[in-house]
């Protein structure tokens, strides 16, 4: 059997069938393969009918077709199901041949496989993968990462099928070692579940505090559409909107509201706490669909707390132009967070990240696309050491012009009862950041109260740390660490 193929793809799901067909657009021979067969033999039959796709039926026919280096892509179900199929495919493998992960694995996996693999020759590649089925199939954003020295070899294929920005640079780069490219695809989905929970509170704020019909709702957004917060989300939140059920009923309102997910977002939010990041927004997004899971709780709870909502008082029009200026506030906020993760994760693993080019990568093909991104680029373009997003002169002088309408909307939802937990937590961090005093000085004082945790002193070098005896009762005897 000769060697025709340029890579495999294993796994045959919506994600890896439009993959498959992108790269075959691009003129690359792809040999295909699926663990339940038949469904090779259904794809060359259709999707894939009059291509040059070639299908196996087993691991060894897949790796007979390929020219070397190997290059075989598992679009496989995250976790076990990845080591099984690298388990199996390790025996056919030569020194050389390269192993890419395009799920969504936990980076923490990644980590593990690009380590173990290296001690067995072979090369492997964490890629993060955005954009959904019409991403995967005209142009995702690919967020490739691991042993770098597989990077020359499928570079072309990725950056050729890669969503591009305008002037063509493609949505893919080198994002770093062991599972930095897991990483950062896992922040993203954590931004993703930010931007989705504040454009929520946009519409239950004009939908349940101001009464809009969602045609109304469509238009706003379509609106803000235009301007600086132009994204995928935002044209998506119109569409659906705008969308009628067979009864001329708009379907939005038809939907149940307990939101589901699939656990990057938890990923994102317990990286931040062993990092100590504080990533309030994109926590706060995450116990959202938590509380909206409650339905039938919480359906209980509105006849016995009761559910009415205080009427809006005040000007609708203002108000929606208020919403526009604090959602995309609250949005600098969440990626000011994301960022943050990364600058963490850089100091704990020793990666070296591109932040410029982690936005260059997002900015088409994603499901967080926008063109926001394009001006945080250009802020670490500008200053690659720039120690956070805020202070960038761009974000600072938008969030002074945002935050009176900010606040006036986090103060009428409080007023209406309508709660916008990533909104007010986004507004809560901004106070916090850029107070230089805050009551931690009573917190620590608590602390060594009840624990002899010990504190640092204003008036005394950073580092010398401190225990007072404060009944008198309590000895010298301290906990022996400090924790800043």
């Amino acid at each position: 059997m000769a060697a025709v193929a340029d890579i495999a793809v294993i796994g045959l799901a919506v994600m890896g069938q439009n993959l498959v067909l992108n790269m075959n657009d691009h003129g690359f021979t792809v040999a295909v393969y699926n663990r339940t067969t038949s469904k090779v033999d259904e794809f060359l039959g259709r999707e894939a009918q009059g291509s040059k796709v070639v299908g196996a039926h087993s691991l060894e026919e897949l790796v007979r077709l390929l020219k070397r280096p190997r290059r075989l892509m598992l679009m496989v179900q995250a976790g076990r199901p990845v080591d099984a199929v690298i388990e199996q495919l390790l025996p056919l493998l030569e020194p050389g041949d390269i192993i890419i992960d395009g799920g969504n694995s936990h980076y923490p996996d990644t980590e593990r496989r690009v380590k173990d693999l290296k001690d067995k020759g072979i090369l492997f590649v964490g890629a993060g993968v955005s954009g959904g089925e019409e991403g995967a199939r005209y142009g995702p954003s690919i967020m490739p990462g691991g042993n770098e020295e597989a990077w020359p070899h499928v570079k072309d294929i990725f950056q050729a099928v890669a969503a591009k920005v305008p002037d063509g640079t493609p949505c893919c780069d080198w994002v770093g070692p062991g599972g930095a490219g897991h990483f950062v695809k896992m922040v993203h989905n954590g931004i993703e579940y930010g931007d989705m929970q504040l454009i929520c509170e946009c519409y239950d704020l004009m939908r349940h505090g101001l009464n809009l019909t969602a045609d109304q709702i469509a238009d706003v957004f379509h609106g803000w559409n235009q301007g600086k917060l132009k994204s995928f989300l935002i044209e998506i939140t119109a569409s659906i909107m705008g969308y009628r059920d067979d009864d001329d009923v708009p379907l939005v309102d038809k939907i149940l509201d307990a939101a589901g997910q699939k656990g990057t977002g938890k990923w994102t939010v317990l990286a931040a706490m062993d990092l100590g990041t504080p990533l309030t927004l994109i926590s706060e997004a995450v116990f959202a669909r938590s509380l909206s899971a409650r339905k039938d709780e919480r359906v209980q709870a509105s006849k016995i707390l009761g559910g009415a909502l205080h009427p809006f008082q005040g000007d609708a029009k203002t108000f929606i132009s208020d919403l526009e200026q604090a959602l995309f506030a609250s949005k600098v906020i969440s990626y000011a967070q994301g960022y943050m993760m990364f600058r963490a994760t850089e100091k704990e693993l020793n990666w070296t990240l591109n932040y410029g080019g982690i936005a260059l990568m997002w900015r088409e093909g994603c499901i967080i696309r926008s063109a926001f991104l394009g001006k945080i680029k250009e802020a670490y373009d500008r200053n690659p050491e720039l120690a956070n997003l805020l202070l960038a002169p761009y974000f600072t002088g938008e969030l002074q012009q945002a935050q009176a309408s900010w606040r006036r909307v986090v103060a009428k939802a409080v007023e209406m009862g309508i709660p916008v937990p990533a909104t007010s937590s986004a507004l809560a961090f901004f106070d916090g950041f850029r107070r230089e005093r805050l009551p931690a000085n009573l917190l620590q004082a608590q602390r060594d109260f009840f624990g002899a945790h010990t504190y640092e002193r204003v008036d005394k070098p950073r580092g010398e740390v401190f225990h007072t005896n404060w009944t008198g009762q309590g000895g010298q005897v301290t906990a022996g660490t400090y924790n800043a």
